[in-house]
């Protein structure tokens, strides 16, 4: 069965307006899937396979000869000396359209291209499925849509969870953890793993990590960083502009998929979630990273941060649009209390110039109270429209 992406309009028209489409993403998000569905015209290979690797390595030229109408190529970063000769290739032929690119492995795809394909690539971000592209016609509580996650996989394949997680935590360590960071001890990050999942919705605190795992703090940020580029984390930056030296400065620290958050927390079904102690910090994770996906699906650059004072007046999202502020509170609550407002005056009392509050929450209805937007929780998607 296949699943409409939002993205799918956005491609075809960026295809058609650059020579080269890059789609980079986390491993099973599902970007081969939609690439062979969208260009099925064009000619398909994956650089995974070791004897597609080795001539794209050891003749480039020739490998490339080969898709003179174009080509879907696969996990591109596996050999980053190719790129050069699709630049070569997209401006001889000075046309569009020509090569549509993947890679699960950013920071090293990013590179690259940084250096052969400025200015002839768009760069589209996909992320495992949102609410909306899942659930349509469903209705299935937060709870069992927290801890199924969103990779497709679980979907398509009507997998357990958990099993599906584990699987995935393990050839993530070892396919691609081992490479980039050359780590020994699998052992001791998969706990690291672990311990992040248990900080998943809090400002970061590179000791406290460092202290319970037994690594230095160069070792805690070398590690956030690569869970980061993997997009299997987010680092929400605070928001300081214009507002004194009393504001929190650290990032917080959000899981992209609830289901992997659950799997690393232990949590083996969806009604484990119902009393979890951490069930408010994976809602809010879900709720962010919703908003981030929608983000990367219309082809809109990120501009949120979060808000905290040293006296812990904090506000979950703040929407930087330039000349405004929207800001946005998060409560796993089902029901909207009279103290959720209180955090979202403090703001407009620092004089910054907020026009838009939302509060989401755990509810099913939407509605307008005290000049806020209250939003369920199934409707993260209605936020851009606003």
């Amino acid at each position: 069965m296949f699943y409409k992406r939002d993205v799918s309009s956005h491609l075809k028209r960026l295809f058609k307006q650059y020579p080269v489409l890059t789609i980079t993403g986390p491993r099973q998000s599902g970007k081969t899937t939609l690439c062979r569905r969208l260009f099925n015209k064009l000619d398909y290979v994956s650089l995974e396979d070791i004897s597609n690797r080795t001539f794209a390595a050891e003749d480039p030229n020739e490998f490339l000869n080969k898709y003179n109408s174009g080509v879907i190529i696969d996990e591109v970063q596996r050999v980053p000396g190719l790129l050069s000769y699709i630049q070569t290739i997209a401006d001889e032929k000075n046309q569009n359209g020509l090569f549509v690119l993947t890679g699960s492995r950013q920071f090293e795809l990013m590179e690259s291209i940084a250096q052969s394909l400025a200015g002839r690539t768009a760069i589209i971000k996909l992320l495992p499925f949102s609410y909306n592209e899942i659930y349509k016609n469903k209705k299935h509580t937060v709870e069992q849509v927290l801890y199924s996650g969103f990779y497709p996989r679980i979907f398509k394949e009507k997998l357990n969870p958990t099993e599906m997680y584990s699987f995935y935590t393990n050839t993530y360590l070892e396919r691609d953890v081992r490479q980039i960071l050359n780590i020994q001890d699998l052992t001791l990050f998969e706990n690291f793993l672990k311990i992040c999942a248990g900080r998943n919705g809090q400002v970061v605190n590179y000791s406290s990590i460092s202290d319970d795992c037994g690594i230095d703090h160069k070792t805690v940020k070398k590690w956030l960083s690569t869970l980061e580029a993997s997009f299997i984390i987010k680092l929400l930056n605070p928001y300081y502009k214009n507002l004194n030296k009393r504001v929190i400065k650290s990032p917080k620290l959000y899981f992209l998929d609830s289901g992997l958050v659950c799997y690393l927390l232990g949590i083996k079904n969806a009604k484990q979630l119902e009393n979890h102690p951490l069930i408010g910090a994976i809602f809010e994770s879900y709720i962010v990273s919703e908003i981030w996906k929608n983000y990367f699906n219309n082809i809109i650059s990120d501009n949120t941060y979060y808000f905290r004072d040293n006296r812990g007046r904090e506000v979950d999202i703040i929407f930087d649009k330039a000349v405004s502020l929207s800001q946005l509170e998060i409560k796993r609550s089902s029901t909207i209390n009279a103290s959720f407002f209180q955090t979202l005056e403090y703001l407009k009392t620092l004089n910054q110039p907020v026009d838009n509050s939302y509060i989401i929450y755990g509810g099913e209805d939407s509605f307008r109270r005290q000049n806020t937007e209250i939003i369920s929780w199934r409707n993260v998607k209605s936020i851009l429209n606003n």
